[in-house]
């Protein structure tokens, strides 16, 4: 028999666990999963959102097209989650407080105001304190809703940054015209050198049913102002061009198109042979041609702003048009003609290598490409990679930068971490591609810079001036609800984005903007995590491969350290070819006495790699094959000053554990124990990546290590027989 007492005590107990159920309810709502990217319209400190309320009273703005549709959307939801409440939509300025938002022809007041957008360009945007019939107004203008919808992001990045909305006088516009993700996406959902779970596109689902996260994908991209995507894989499947897979490809484009962006698809060579029935892909074939040219008018009828195709042909085993004895050339321009009439182009992959044993793998590309120089179509770019190599922690930028002046040549950096560290490794990618820009070609003197060559600027206003101006960058992106892995994976995506957008831009400045968008604005947290963030890339290469050395990566899946290895059927293939140790010394002699591959830069460069006196240790093993007893410049042994940057790069990512460890209770839990647990994993393989490595050298030099380093944890023989068969992002191809 129950009491008033009883059941007043029962009361106050469900009242309790109600409470605590709530509690719980809340928290998982406000739980950072990382989802929200660099996006998080989390509310500002009460005081700051005040003061940016008195700014944006009301949001002036036509939606009549689905561009401008979401841009508004994307106003009234930032501003909303980031102020408290969202204004007031209006069709005009009539008071103080308002937020101008269009084009010319879209608002009549922009109109009147007399904004001189002309050196916008179709993508750039202006943010101006204005004042409209008296009343004191913020516009955001640009000469198509793409660039509204840009300056619309840059306008929130204020606000999220916390900088000042007086006297505001902002223009912007890309320096660069096609700014690309390469998604390594596969029809079975599987992401080449993907880290970060199954490709977004659920292609087995498409057409049909369209997920609502490619929506967010397209926003965030936006935001960054990448306005191209890849769909698929480089070593891309015939199947790609067949009729249902164009219809969802369709159906992704009529997601992106709003947000700016237009898709193109990786096509294989030899889809002519494999599609059509034909008995060649021989470029020059009329028959050939006429297969491409049906293919292209049936992709544009279903999606009408198609941008083009990206091509890898007679590399890694992929067919391609020296099959038939013909150059790049003639397979590129093939397939430009054929897209040209619809506005197509053609991005055509300059990263390949012979089915021959090579000298130095280094030279190949500049080896076929140089002598093609001139001979490209105005719509077909070479896309290059950063480096000469593979997308390694450290190489020299490309030699074809700043020769080929007659030939559009476009940035190929990897924004997914294949050669440095996966998912869970923190490596802050803004520092690489800065140091691969701002590299001096010499192609016309000094400062003829990555940039200048890859934003056209290099060759404006004279006859070796190119139509096309490109980057792009391997996608990190998959169907992990963080999208990249991990938190900080994200910057990179972001930072490529950025740098996509003005190759000049500041790799520190970018973080810093990237941790107040994702963290927060406290500067207790800005400046450690982006001082983090700022050494973590030297601190990978100094712990995989230090002073110049590279490819030491298990093969196949790129999974940790086997500088031993020779095992590979292809020389190039071999950790050990590229090291070259034995007893007497290590590295990889391409300098005038070797291989020469110096020489296929500019004279000035070449000079200053060639010559022991002048080259920047960090490039050092890459030219020089050098005795272990070799003095360095701080006077040790490259012996000595090999172990201790081995230990200096484990060294690092101790101290970035500490970092982080002084920054509990000012991130959430969720995203602080993740980068926790990551950054103990990536400690435990940096120290794996010094011992393997340091364990196999002295093998072979039989060197005492410098006074006060320690030994390898275990014997050779043990990290040798290390192996890891389900190694993330490989796929047999």
């Amino acid at each position: 028999m129950t009491t008033p007492r009883s059941r007043a005590l029962l009361a106050r107990l469900l009242t309790l666990l109600l409470s605590a159920l709530a509690a719980v309810g809340a928290r998982t709502a406000r739980a950072e999963d990382g989802y929200e990217l660099w996006l998080r319209y989390h509310p500002l400190p009460a005081a700051q959102a005040a003061a940016y309320r008195a700014h944006v009273v009301e949001l002036a703005m036509s939606a009549g097209t689905p561009a401008a549709q979401a841009t508004r959307d994307e106003l009234l939801r930032g501003l909303g989650g980031l102020l408290g409440a969202a204004p007031r939509i209006g069709s005009q300025a009539d008071q103080d407080g308002a937020l101008l938002v269009g084009t010319p022809d879209s608002s009549p007041q922009l109109a009147r105001l007399g904004l001189d957008t002309r050196a916008l360009g179709r993508e750039g945007y202006l943010i101006s304190s204005v004042k409209v019939d008296g009343h004191a107004a913020i516009a955001i203008v640009g000469n198509s809703d793409v660039g509204v919808l840009y300056g619309a992001f840059r306008f929130l990045r204020l606000l999220q940054t916390a900088q000042p909305l007086d006297h505001l006088d902002i223009r912007d516009a890309p320096r660069v015209q096609l700014r690309m993700l390469d998604h390594w996406d596969n029809l079975d959902g599987s992401v080449e050198r993907g880290y970060a779970g199954a490709s977004i596109w659920d292609w087995w689902k498409l057409p049909g049913y369209v997920d609502p996260r490619i929506t967010d994908y397209a926003r965030a991209n936006a935001s960054i102002g990448i306005n191209g995507a890849v769909l698929n894989n480089v070593n891309a499947d015939k199947l790609s061009l067949t009729t249902p897979y164009l219809a969802k490809a369709a159906a992704i484009a009529d997601v992106l198109r709003p947000y700016g962006i237009r898709v193109y698809l990786s096509v294989r060579f030899s889809s002519p042979i494999e599609l059509g029935g034909l008995k060649t892909a021989d470029p020059l074939d009329p028959a050939v041609a006429a297969w491409w040219r049906a293919k292209v008018d049936a992709i544009y009828k279903l999606i009408p702003d198609f941008g083009g195709f990206l091509v890898k042909a007679n590399s890694e085993g992929q067919p391609g048009p020296q099959d038939y004895g013909r150059s790049h050339a003639d397979g590129a321009n093939m397939l430009a003609a054929v897209l040209a009439p619809h506005g197509g182009v053609v991005m055509w992959r300059a990263f390949v290598y012979s089915n021959k044993q090579p000298d130095d793998r280094a030279r190949q590309a500049y080896d076929e490409f140089k002598p093609l120089d001139g001979r490209f179509r105005s719509n077909v770019i070479l896309q290059v990679k950063n480096g000469p190599i593979d997308f390694q922690p450290r190489e020299p930028f490309h030699p074809l930068f700043g020769a080929m002046p007659d030939t559009a040549l476009m940035m190929e950096f990897q924004v997914t971490k294949e050669y440095l560290g996966f998912a869970t490794h923190l490596v802050y990618l803004g520092t690489l591609f800065q140091e691969t820009l701002q590299s001096d070609t010499m192609a016309r003197g000094k400062g003829s810079t990555v940039a200048r060559v890859i934003d056209g600027s290099l060759y404006a206003g004279t006859a070796h001036a190119h139509r096309l101006t490109a980057m792009a960058g391997v996608a990190n992106i998959g169907s992990d609800r963080d999208w990249c892995g991990s938190t900080f994976n994200q910057a990179n995506w972001y930072a490529f984005g950025r740098l996509a957008w003005n190759p000049d831009d500041s790799a520190r400045a970018i973080a810093a903007d990237w941790v107040r968008m994702t963290f927060g604005n406290d500067p207790a947290i800005v400046a450690p995590i982006v001082g983090m963030m700022m050494g973590s890339r030297e601190a990978a290469v100094d712990y995989m491969t230090p002073l110049g050395l590279h490819h030491q990566m298990h093969e196949g899946d790129h999974y940790g350290p086997a500088p031993w290895d020779a095992s590979e059927p292809r020389a190039d293939w071999r950790p050990a070819y590229y090291n070259r140790a034995d007893k007497d010394g290590i590295g990889f002699d391409r300098s005038s006495h070797g291989s020469d591959a110096v020489a296929q830069y500019a004279p000035p460069v070449a000079a200053g790699f060639d010559d022991l006196a002048r080259i920047p240790d960090r490039y050092l093993l890459w030219f020089h094959h050098l005795p272990w007893d070799y003095r360095m410049r701080s006077g040790r042994t490259l012996w000595d000053e090999l172990v201790l940057h081995y230990s200096h790069g484990v060294d690092a990512v101790a101290a970035m554990r500490v970092t982080w460890r002084s920054l509990a209770g000012h991130i959430d839990t969720e995203r602080y124990a993740k980068t926790s647990a990551f950054l103990a994993i990536q400690q435990r393989e940096a120290q794996w990546w010094r011992d393997a490595s340091i364990a196999y050298f002295q093998s072979l030099n039989g060197l005492p290590l410098p006074a006060g380093i320690a030994p390898p944890a275990h014997p050779l023989k043990y990290y040798q027989s290390l192996s890891f068969p389900f190694a993330p992002g490989y796929n047999s191809w």
